[in-house]
């Protein structure tokens, strides 16, 4: 995958950067794995908005991605490589020996031809699924499960991957691309290698209206607002806010820690850190 830059026709063109998508092998989603999706606009199943800003954007249909990777011990061959509106990863369309198809979130190095395989006794090879008290201490994983059968829910972006930092007593610690350390049950799997497009970081939308197109509405910064719309409206000229940042509603932002999941305090070794520390 790479990034292209296009001609400075407009102010728009000369800052945006869009993926070659040299990658893809087909351009249309495979119809039985595929269903409709509809827009929520940021509201709840009460019809009451729980997410600003959202709303509009491009009409999408939803491919069903098999996280939990539950064909154990039929080979799969991997056979066209697609792009996926709902994520920034790439995903990877499977033929199972037994005639089943499936889509999987598509690997750094994953090509067309390529047989995987899922569970315990499956290979240390990119695209096969296993246990993760089987994977060597430093291998690189991805989609990896918190919860044995759950499926899949951390390191699922594009780029994401965890490694393997120990094992003891059953358990395995994995060190998150947050750089949060975590255990986890030996028997939750997790899939070989890193996920794939590791150049989506460096895209760019160029303008408002790709950003529209996305789903993501814009909006107005609170200092930019009357004291009677926001609590950091207001002030003589230019002001800063004058406060730490908060929301509307005055509940504070930017690194407010929110986390109130006590249950599970006990599976974190170490937190997570900064990126430049």
């Amino acid at each position: 995958m790479g990034i292209k830059s296009h001609k400075p026709t407009s102010p728009s063109r000369r800052s945006t950067k869009t993926p070659t998508f040299e990658e893809l092998t087909r351009r249309s989603s495979e119809k039985s794995l595929t269903k409709g999706k509809s827009k929520s606009g940021g509201r709840n199943n009460m019809g009451v908005q729980t997410s600003r800003h959202r709303g509009g954007g491009h009409k999408r249909s939803y491919r069903v991605i098999d996280f939990l990777r539950a064909k154990v011990g039929v080979p799969a061959k991997v056979v066209t490589i697609e792009y996926d509106p709902n994520r920034t990863a790439r995903i990877a369309l499977l033929h199972y020996a037994d005639g089943a198809k499936s889509y999987i979130l598509a690997p750094d190095g994953l090509e067309v031809g390529t047989e995987i395989h899922s569970g315990a006794e499956a290979d240390i090879k990119v695209g096969n699924s296993l246990p993760v008290i089987n994977i060597p201490e430093g291998t690189m994983v991805h989609n990896v499960e918190l919860h044995m059968g759950r499926g899949g829910q951390m390191g699922r972006t594009a780029g994401a991957a965890a490694q393997i930092v120990g094992k003891d007593k059953g358990m395995v610690q994995i060190k998150l691309p947050s750089g949060e350390i975590r255990v986890i049950h030996g028997e939750c799997r997790a899939t070989i290698g890193q996920v794939g497009n590791l150049e989506h970081e460096n895209t760019s939308m160029g303008k408002a209206g790709r950003h529209r197109w996305m789903g993501y509405k814009g909006f107005s910064r609170g200092v930019a607002k009357n004291p009677c719309d926001h609590p950091m409206g207001g002030g003589e000229g230019k002001t800063s806010g004058g406060r730490h940042p908060v929301s509307p509603w005055g509940q504070p932002t930017r690194g407010y820690k929110t986390r109130s999941n006590k249950s599970t305090d006990r599976f974190i070794v170490r937190r997570r850190v900064k990126k430049n520390a």
